[in-house]
C-alpha cells in the first residue's frame, strides 16, 4: 500500500493539474465504509499537502476536492447503513472485523451529531460512524450538515498538517 501512495504522490508532484481529482478520489476512498478499511489514504493526503508549502499546488481547489470526496464517501456510507441496516455487519470487510461496527454504533448512540465531527478524525470510526448513523436513521439533513462541515474541516486539517510539516522540515534543513 505504501508503494501505491508514494506513486500517487509522485504522480501529483509531476502532474500538478491532477492534484484536485486525485485528492477527491483519495478522500472518497478514505471516507467510504469498507474501502477505508482497506486503503488508508490519509498519509498520501498529508504528503500532497506538503507540496503546498513550496507553492507547487494551490490549496483552494485541492481543499474543496478533499472535502467533496470525504463528504460523498460518508454520504454513501450513511445511505448503505440506512438501506441495509443490520445486514451491513455481514458484508466484507466488516464481517472480518466484527468489533468495528458495534464500536461505531455505541459512539453514535453516545455522542449523536458530534460523533460525525469526532469520528471523521479517527481511522476505524471514520469507516463506521456514517454507517451507524444510517442504521439508526439519524435525521438526514442533520447528518448531511455535520458531514459536509466536518469533511471540509478534515480536508483542511490534513492538507495544512502536511504543509506545516514541510515548512518545519525546510526551516530545520536551512538552519542545521
Amino acid at each position: 500500500m505504501e508503494d501505491v501512495a508514494r506513486g500517487l504522490v509522485d504522480f501529483v508532484r509531476d502532474h500538478q493539474i491532477w492534484a484536485a481529482p486525485v485528492v477527491l478520489v483519495l478522500a472518497f476512498g478514505e471516507s467510504l465504509a469498507f474501502i477505508s478499511l482497506l486503503i488508508p489514504a490519509w498519509g498520501a493526503l498529508v504528503a500532497i499537502g506538503a507540496m503546498m508549502g513550496p507553492g507547487q499546488i494551490n490549496f483552494w481547489p485541492v481543499w474543496v476536492a478533499g472535502g467533496l470526496g470525504a463528504a460523498l464517501g460518508d454520504w454513501l456510507s450513511y445511505w448503505i447503513g440506512f438501506t441495509f441496516k443490520d445486514r451491513v455487519a455481514s458484508i466484507w470487510p466488516l464481517s472480518r472485523h466484527p468489533g468495528l461496527l458495534p464500536r461505531g454504533v455505541a459512539f453514535v448512540e453516545k455522542w449523536g451529531i458530534p460523533s460525525i465531527y469526532i469520528g471523521r478524525f479517527f481511522g476505524p470510526l471514520r469507516a463506521t460512524v456514517p454507517l451507524a448513523a444510517g442504521i439508526f436513521e439519524m435525521p438526514y439533513w442533520r447528518f448531511q450538515l455535520a458531514n459536509w462541515i466536518s469533511a471540509l474541516i478534515w480536508s483542511a486539517v490534513l492538507l495544512m498538517f502536511g504543509d506545516v510539516i514541510s515548512r518545519v522540515v525546510e526551516w530545520v534543513w536551512r538552519t542545521v
